[in-house]
Formats: structure tokens, sequence, C-alpha cells
């Protein structure tokens, strides 16, 4: 009687998941369809159409606002107004990127402003445009930093790393270049609530500046499955020790290799809520989606990009503004690689455990700027 009953019960839910369209995660090409979007602006439109065709439900969760919050301000769409807004344009010119900067209605304060980005390795990574980014650069009068690498390469030694800078143009943006971690230091920041670290280890120079602008080219990676902004403040400000830190979970000061893939996330997501933490909110988040290449900037010889340039996109909060990233990503055409790439490597559990630790929130409101 049991074994009937289980298999009646199995059956059951076997027609309900038919009845529901559940296919799985999805793999590439339609894969917008088999997960569920991060914004609320777009849930909120999908749930009035669904209401104006006679209030049916076409599966999946919904990230709306429920009908009866009366403690929090509700916009004209249904949406929290105080979720976090992604700014969006496809124009990627320096004009759309100072339009999606302006969008944001933050201002850095102090003196001492650093402009975070990739320096990219030679001989031919996908790193920012510099004619891209000089006005931005020259609008916050802001000093280009970056660190050294922990894996060899072109940019692993201060001599050679500021060879790199200059060759592809970033030395004369702004107040200048400067490596953070140039004399091998680091300054080490606490972690609070962190899963994996305590403490952070970042390049010397770090303490030097008020706030940051972080500018990150969005692209795979092989072993984050993606790099935004997250990674650019977490691999991206640590030290070299810092580095090893993070890809081992705290457990080696001298290699980046062998750590846990679900523990390195995490560390990078408890580095960069350290690096906000310390910063006390003065950072602001500018992700260029242009040459979306399966691997890094760290790669001096890329794979060609799959997917077309999307536009550059800019928040307040970095979690948000990974998770619009990577929404765009599965929403778009010649995906399948880049795919790939991210669930293979657990990429988003980064966005997971940023939103776990207080580093930011997955649930956004992507508003374009292009008119």
């Amino acid at each position: 009687m049991k074994k009937i009953v289980a298999l009646l019960l199995s059956f059951i839910m076997l027609l309900s998941l038919a009845a529901c369209g559940n296919s799985g995660p999805g793999t590439g090409g339609n894969s917008e369809t088999d997960r569920t979007s991060h914004n609320v602006a777009e849930a909120s439109a999908d749930s009035a159409q669904s209401e104006s065709a006679g209030g049916q439900d076409g599966g999946g969760e919904s990230s709306q606002v429920p009908a009866d919050s009366t403690e929090t301000d509700v916009l004209a769409d249904g949406t929290d107004a105080d979720v976090p807004v992604v700014y969006m344009t496809t124009d990627i010119s320096p004009e759309g990127l100072m339009k999606v900067y302006e969008a944001l209605g933050v201002e850095l304060t102090g003196d001492n402003i650093a402009v975070k980005l990739s320096t990219g390795e030679p001989p031919a990574s996908n790193y920012l445009d510099p004619d891209l980014i000089r006005d931005l650069v020259e609008r916050v009068n802001g000093t280009i930093v970056e660190c050294n690498t922990a894996y060899g390469g072109s940019r692993s030694e201060t001599a050679m790393h500021y060879q790199v800078a200059e060759d592809h143009g970033f030395t004369n943006l702004g107040k200048g270049f400067l490596i953070m971690d140039e004399d091998g230091e680091s300054m080490i920041l606490p972690v609070e609530g962190g899963q994996q670290l305590s403490e952070n280890y970042v390049g010397a120079h770090f303490g030097d500046f008020d706030g940051f602008l972080v500018l990150s080219h969005f692209k795979g990676h092989a072993m984050a499955g993606f790099g935004g902004a997250i990674k650019n403040i977490s691999i991206g400000i640590g030290s070299r020790e810092g580095k090893c830190l993070i890809h081992t979970a705290g457990n080696s000061h001298t290699s980046p290799w062998g750590g846990d893939q679900d523990a390195f996330l995490e560390s990078m997501a408890d580095a960069g809520k350290s690096v906000v933490d310390a910063l006390d909110g003065n950072i602001l988040f500018i992700n260029v989606m242009n040459r979306l290449s399966i691997d890094c900037d760290c790669d001096g010889n890329p794979s060609e990009p799959d997917i077309h340039d999307i536009g550059i996109l800019a928040s307040t909060d970095p979690v948000a503004l990974d998770q619009a990233c990577v929404d765009l990503i599965y929403q778009a055409e010649g995906n399948e690689s880049f795919i790939r790439r991210m669930e293979g490597q657990h990429a988003e559990h980064v966005l997971e455990a940023g939103e776990a630790i207080g580093l930011g929130s997955r649930t956004y409101r992507l508003e374009s700027v292009d008119e």
C-alpha cells in the first residue's frame, strides 16, 4: 500500500511540474524564460500584463512589493521606493558614461578621489578605453588606481605594471596613476559579518583616498565566472597578499591556488563589504558592458565576444549593479558561452553571499536614462 501511495504522489508531482512548464535551470539561448529576473520594474510590468489578461499568473517568482505593504513608500508602478536603482544607457560613449554617472544624483566627497579600474594584461585584453573614461575622470578630479597581480604576468611587479598603465593610456588621466601596493605593503580592513574572512588586506595606499569611483569592464572570468563591481573592489583592491587570502578563503597569504569555489566567492563578497564599510558609503559603481568576452581583462589573449555590446550601467549598490548585468546577459542573443562560463563557476553565488552579509541587494529597479 505504501508503495502505491508513493507512486501516486510521484505521478502527481510530475504532472504539476509539467503544468508549470518547469524545465530546470537555463543553459543559454532562451535562459531568460527559465530564471527569475531581479528587476522589480520588469516584475511589476509582467504582473500588470497578467492582471489585464484576467488575473492569471504565468508562473515563476515575483519580486513585486506586496499589495498590503503599508510601511514602505511605493512608486506608481507598484515597486518599493527603497529598492536600489540601476541606471542604464545603451550609448557607450563619453557622453553616455557621464549621463549614467549624473543620474546617480550623488557626488563623491573629499579632495582625493580614486578611480579604480583594471589596467588590462597585454598584449590584447579588453580593458576600458581611456578616451571613454577621460571626461568622467576629469569630472571627479580622480587618480587612477590599481594593485599588482598575484598570478605573474606583466602586472605582477611594480615597474612593469607602471609601464603597462602608461602603454594602455592610463597615466595621463586626471591626477595620474598609482599602484596602491607599489611597495608590496598592505593595509588591513576589518570584515564585519563575513562568511569566510575576518580581515581584508588591501593596497597600503587605499587609506590615502576619501572616496572611490569604481569603473569596471563587465566580462566573463575563468575563476569567478564573471567580473564586475564586486570583483573590482575585492580582488581588484586587494594587495598581492590580500588576493591570495580571498582566493583561499583566508588559508594562504602567499598562494592564490587551491581554494574551494564557493568559499572563494564568499570571500570576494566579504572583502568587498570591508571596502564599502571603510569608505562609509563614499563609493559609486559603474559597469561598462562592451567587448563581452568570456575572458577577463587579466587575459592577454581573450576569446572574441559572442554577445553584442549592451550598454553602461551605474548604481550606488554593487550587488544590484552586478545582478542587473547578469540578468542582461541571460536576455542577450549569443549568450550560450557566457552562461556556460558563469554557471560552470557558480558565479551568482557571489551575489547571494553579498546580499546575505549586507553588501547590497539582488533586487533592483532598472531605469533607462536614454530619451
